[in-house]
């Protein structure tokens, strides 16, 4: 087919907006749409979920790649990426001070990630996240990428406080044991996007066996969320390109914190008994 031709993705020449005008005859209707979404929201599509596309064109996820892939590339991210090249580049360091120009940037995008967590996370979801992770029989963290990092952190954290807590390290053993939870298990899904196809295809197997889905993400659409009974948006940090990296995994790990911090409130004498056994493990394996 032509599309193929073009999954090269970010390969042809020209604007994202004249590559994209200039495939419009040869989209159906609903790709069309699609099409002037990304028109229209031109930079700003950066800081918007394929879910949010799709309800911005009025159809669903599924056609908003099928549309990047007719416009030549490879998936919605790639052509978020390109999008984010034709954004104004941040001015540049003082050629004398480079470092202390960097770690000024770093801590204004993690404070801004902070700031995001306070206007995003819901409360509600919050409190019922800790209550589906205090009564779950067993517990899979998943996640993929840089939110692995904070998967690994996540899965530290409940087990430290009694949880029975799973967290494989591939792709497939994560589905087999997501698959496996019975219906009083959590699947606690970490995903940035919320788009990463091996984290929703566990959420998915896990929603299929009966158990809950919690999920942490910075977009509240997209199709991670779509399959998750308790989503906590934390920031809306993007992780195209920059710094924006590391500040949403910050935010995503305020959120594990505060997620914790509720679990202990709703387990005291469970939680103290484990924190004093990893406190003794740990002095164990320190000088």
């Amino acid at each position: 087919m032509e599309q193929n031709s073009a999954t090269g993705g970010t390969a042809g020449t020209g604007s994202l907006p004249a590559r994209v005008r200039a495939r419009l005859p040869e989209l159906r209707e609903t790709e069309a749409r699609v099409a002037r979404v990304v028109l229209d929201q031109g930079a700003a599509l950066v800081h918007l979920s394929v879910s949010d596309v799709a309800a911005l064109a009025g159809t669903a996820s599924s056609t908003v790649v099928r549309t990047c892939q007719r416009l030549g590339f490879r998936g919605f991210q790639e052509l978020k990426i390109e999008a984010a090249r034709h954004t104004a580049p941040p001015p540049p360091p003082p050629v004398d001070e480079p470092a202390a120009h960097a770690l000024a940037a770093t801590l204004h995008a993690s404070r801004d990630a902070l700031d995001g967590v306070a206007a995003t996370l819901d409360t509600a979801a919050l409190a019922a996240a800790a209550e589906a992770l205090h009564t779950a029989s067993r517990v899979v963290v998943v996640a993929a990428g840089l939110s692995g990092a904070v998967a690994l952190d996540a899965a530290y954290r409940l087990r430290a406080l009694g949880c029975v807590v799973d967290a494989p390290p591939d792709p497939l053993t994560a589905q087999l044991a997501a698959a496996q939870l019975p219906p009083d298990g959590v699947l606690f899904a970490i995903s940035h996007t919320g788009a990463t196809r091996t984290t929703v295809d566990a959420a998915r197997r896990a929603r299929q066996a009966g158990a809950t889905v919690v999920t942490v993400t910075s977009y509240a659409r997209s199709p991670l969320s779509e399959t998750s009974g308790h989503v906590l948006v934390a920031g809306g940090q993007d992780l195209v390109f920059g710094l924006e990296t590391s500040a949403s995994r910050i935010a995503h790990l305020a959120a594990v914190d505060a997620l914790t911090h509720l679990l202990m409130g709703l387990r005291p004498e469970t939680a103290r008994h484990h924190l004093d056994l990893s406190a003794d493990i740990t002095a164990d394996h320190a000088y």
